[in-house]
């Protein structure tokens, strides 16, 4: 059995776990959007005249959530393919 380098487990480790990482990143976003959702559309059937501010602050609120899917991204993408971590084993 050959010996894996130091290199490819550190790659395949940081693939895995930016796999990982956005999997369980974009399953709670999408939970909490959908929670967002239920709540301004509660929001808006109790009391029609604040539609508009609701559906406002919804809107404001899922981009800042939206946001984070994006940086999340960014993160398993730099992990990915500019790796900073394959620097300390070479």
């Amino acid at each position: 059995m050959s010996e894996i380098s130091p290199g490819l487990a550190v790659t395949l480790f940081t693939i895995a776990a930016g796999c990982i990482g956005i999997v369980i990143a974009t399953a709670v976003l999408a939970i909490v959007e959908g929670v967002a959702v239920v709540k301004a559309l509660e929001g808006m059937t109790r009391q029609p005249d604040a539609a508009g501010d609701l559906r406002t602050t919804l809107i404001i609120g899922m981009a800042l959530l939206e946001t984070s899917a994006i940086y999340v991204l960014l993160v398993v993408l730099i992990l990915i393919f500019a790796n900073p971590l394959l620097q300390l084993v070479q």
